[in-house]
């Protein structure tokens, strides 16, 4: 998941001379579609690298270590909240599966018991993802407006299948009442074989959901909620592979 894109805007043109001045009419100019938005080689290559971090250095910081996998938090100043670098392994999914069941989102809709909407949609030459995700009561619910790109990396001579997100701001895309919008979101995902039948996993997360969200829940989600997920995933894998 770079910044948005600019946009053209038009301008009438004064002349000044002495005494007076008088204005030239500048030609009609036409109103361009803002520069497409993308990921660089080098952030694809860098999710890369992390497969063979042993542990990040600090500042960043050992938050759990759960059912093989190890999650670690930065505090982020600015924000006031915490990024998130996950290390783990998903077996018997063979890492070309796992990137197709992470980017199929009409499957994602079948496994994946938090979203409420899920689609992409073509605006401007561009794909965009809208997301929303069920919160628990009273907690209203959010959603993302976000561009995603997928590579297959030959990094070393190994294979590794890189994900990129990133929120982006989309006026085809406004805000609904009753929903909070994410505004900064973003996350990579790198996967390759693990040596055997599975795979070995690393995945980037930082977003500022908005509101006020209990720390019982922020907790929960990053100690818990991120193995429970891994273990869907891998369950989603299994199904997949029957399905193709």
């Amino acid at each position: 998941m770079t910044g948005p894109g600019g946009r053209a805007g038009g301008a009438v043109a004064a002349i000044g001379c002495a005494g007076r001045c008088r204005r030239r009419r500048l030609p009609a100019r036409r109103m361009e579609a803002p520069p497409p938005r993308g990921f660089s080689e080098e952030q694809f290559r860098a999710a890369c690298r992390e497969l063979d971090q042993p542990a990040p250095v600090a500042p960043w910081q050992l938050l759990v270590e759960s059912m093989g996998v190890r999650i670690y938090r930065l505090y982020d100043e600015q924000s006031g909240l915490y990024e998130y670098k996950i290390f783990g392994g998903l077996a018997d999914c063979p890492p070309k599966v796992c990137a197709d069941v992470y980017m199929d989102l009409d499957f994602r809709k079948q496994w994946d018991q938090y979203v409420k909407e899920l689609y992409e949609k073509t605006y401007n030459g561009e794909k965009v993802i809208y997301w929303e995700v069920k919160y628990p009561f009273p907690l209203s619910n959010r959603d993302y407006v976000y561009i995603r790109e997928c590579q297959e990396m030959d990094f070393d001579g190994r294979k590794i299948w890189v994900v990129l997100a990133q929120s982006v701001s989309v006026p085809q895309c406004p805000e609904k009442p009753g929903i909070i919008r994410v505004k900064s979101y973003k996350q990579s995902l790198a996967i390759e074989s693990d040596g055997k039948t599975g795979s070995k996993v690393y995945m980037y997360y930082f977003d500022n959901p908005g509101g006020m969200i209990p720390s019982w829940l922020v907790n929960w989600a990053a100690k818990s909620g991120v193995p429970a997920f891994l273990k869907d995933m891998q369950k989603a894998c299994c199904n997949y592979s029957k399905r193709t």
